[in-house]
């Protein structure tokens, strides 16, 4: 029993310290993640506590658990809209991209290493997808907001690319053991079995589980539990018959998302507590299992393998899997920079190490030298790189916080939450009477926080900085509002440099807009080369805004693209509704070089 207890008090203080440590992640800029590793190192065997940990089967088998749950939390958060301007580029790099990741550094770790190529194959695929755990984490809770076209592609490629890497993995370890038995034909079967039962098994459960949760009565708290217990079940069925079970966990969690109801609104929070507890659990655990020491001594290859996958093998991939989507040069380079490995190459190297391949522990270890890598130079820059590589738009356009108040089965009310920041518009106003463009009859105010207090609301009552006003509103305002709360002198200075000082409608005529006339020059893209296009002009001068940009984008277009008129002029889209119609367009002075 006294045994028992110390488990008990060793493991909750793990924990405890890994959570703790959180705090400490935004002020040094370290990714969560990675502190969660070190938790674990320090009480390893080589560390504080002196812990000695090495059941990898027990190690496999909680990082099963967790990536399962960190995937269904994830597939409840994606939204159908994310489909729209991701979903084919994020197949082709969880397919494609990941093979040539794998083949492109295999024969470079072969030549490394000094190793068989079924041993270079294998360590190239253990580190060659990107890892789910870290790219939510990172780019949900980093302080970054992407347009949606790269935040999509990245999310859907790391919730997707997962059983290509398992299989890979699995068979080239079959692969070292026995090679005689293996063949193309076999492997190619394998994966169309994997992925064909994962894709089944996760679409029939999602939609038998999103119409069952509306009728079932529980106590608030147990939606959660029902929806985790479930998706266990579902990945758990789908391994037994040979389907993936990450694939069926991930797509069960994105058609419960994506259906409204109470129970799947109420969860998000308890689902999100779950996620982070198989995060901290997972990390921790893994950082037991390691012996520093051994990582140390394999660092240089380390070194090698992480930079070559980062600067040659994953922009290759990247590149050929977007380009011909219509992806820009800078958002394929900024999906190559956040290709971040965590969990999953860690988790998938203990499987060599299980069946006994020869050098497993090798690899290992230089795997955990890989995803260290990985998140600290990767994961700390995400934030630098996004402004490298203009992805990052304004953030001035959402609600501090909305929250759903189901009031039926089938009906909701949604609060916005909005906080009076130094130098907006609303500082000093009524909070009722914020802009002559929304009527008092629109917003209805819930709550006044001042101070922590809530206040009462009369009719000399003014907005002050530090405020936070709780609104339900009958028009969707959200966004309005959101700015009018937001914008600080330097904010708008920021959204005039990034939209321009001009916004205009997608319906009106290029002709009409101000500072142009039909004699100037225009361009026109053909072939995806912008060309003077003065023989057409008359024509095109003739299109809306909507028309022109529409056919100058090689892609579905989403907020912060850019479509130039001339030199001298740009349209930037600012806002787009969720089936992809343009609704704010900025116009632009592009600045001249001195």
């Amino acid at each position: 029993m006294q045994t028992l207890n110390i488990l008990y008090l060793v493991g909750s203080l793990l924990i405890f310290t890994s959570i703790m440590a959180s705090t400490l992640s935004a002020r040094l800029g370290v990714p969560l993640l990675l502190l969660f590793l070190a938790v674990g190192m320090l009480a390893g065997e080589e560390g504080i506590l002196g812990i000695h940990f090495s059941q990898y089967a027990l190690a496999n088998f909680v990082g099963q658990a967790a990536l399962a749950c960190i995937l269904l939390d994830g597939g409840l958060r994606t939204s159908f809209k994310s489909f729209r301007v991701g979903l084919k580029p994020a197949i082709t790099l969880a397919t494609w991209g990941v093979i040539a990741t794998v083949f492109i550094l295999g024969i470079f770790v072969t030549w490394l290493l000094d190793v068989d190529w079924r041993v270079g194959l294998l360590m190239a695929a253990i580190v060659g997808s990107t890892d789910a755990a870290a790219v939510f984490s990172l780019l949900r809770n980093g302080g970054v907001k992407l347009n949606d076209r790269v935040q999509a592609t990245l999310e859907l490629e790391s919730g997707a690319n997962d059983p290509l890497a398992i299989l890979l993995v699995t068979g080239l370890i079959a692969l070292n053991v026995d090679p005689k038995g293996q063949t193309i034909l076999g492997f190619l079967g394998l994966l169309a079995q994997q992925l064909g039962f994962g894709l089944i098994m996760g679409i029939l459960a999602g939609y038998v589980l999103s119409r069952m949760l509306p009728k079932v009565r529980l106590a608030d708290g147990m939606y959660a539990i029902l929806i985790m217990s479930a998706g266990l079940a579902v990945f758990a069925a789908t391994n037994m018959i040979g389907g993936s079970g990450f694939l069926a966990v991930y797509l069960t969690g994105v058609l419960i998302g994506n259906r409204k109801v109470r129970a799947t609104e109420h969860v998000l929070r308890v689902m999100d507590s779950f996620a982070w507890l198989s995060q901290a659990v997972l990390f921790v655990v893994l950082g037991l299992l390691v012996t520093p020491s051994n990582v140390i001594k394999l660092w240089p290859y380390s070194v090698a393998i992480a930079a070559f996958m980062i600067f040659v093998a994953r922009p290759i991939a990247v590149f050929t899997s977007v380009k011909p989507f219509g992806f820009k040069d800078r958002e394929a380079a900024f999906i190559s920079w956040v290709g971040l490995r965590g969990a999953v190459p860690i988790t998938l190297a203990i499987l060599p190490v299980m069946a006994m391949v020869d050098d497993a522990f090798m690899l290992f270890d230089i795997a955990f030298g890989v995803v260290v890598l990985s998140l600290v130079l990767q994961g700390t820059t995400i934030s630098f790189m996004a402004d490298l590589f203009k992805v990052r738009i304004p953030m001035n356009q959402d609600p501090k916080e909305q929250r759903e108040i189901w009031v039926s089965d089938k009906a909701s009310i949604t609060l916005y939450e909005f906080e009076v920041k130094a130098g907006a518009f609303a500082t000093g106003r009524h909070p009722k009477v914020i802009s002559r463009r929304i009527s008092s009859e629109d917003i209805d105010v819930f709550a006044l926080v001042r101070n922590q207090r809530i206040m009462v609301i009369d009719a000399n009552t003014q907005l002050k900085f530090g405020d936070s006003v709780w609104y339900a509103m009958r028009g969707n305002y959200a966004r309005d509002i959101a700015q009018i709360f937001n914008d600080t002198n330097f904010d708008l200075r920021a959204i005039e440099d990034f939209y321009g000082d001009w916004m205009v409608s997608p319906s009106v005529k290029l002709v009409d807009l101000p500072f142009f006339s039909e004699d100037m020059p225009v361009n026109l893209v053909v072939d995806g080369v912008t060309k003077s296009a003065d023989a057409d002009s008359e024509n095109i001068w003739q299109q809306t805004v909507a028309e022109y940009i529409n056919a100058n984008l090689e892609s579905a277009p989403v907020a912060g693209d850019t479509v130039a008129i001339n030199d001298e002029w740009l349209l930037v889209i600012k806002d787009i509704d969720g089936k992809g119609v343009l609704r704010t367009i900025g116009l632009k002075q592009q600045k001249k070089a001195s």
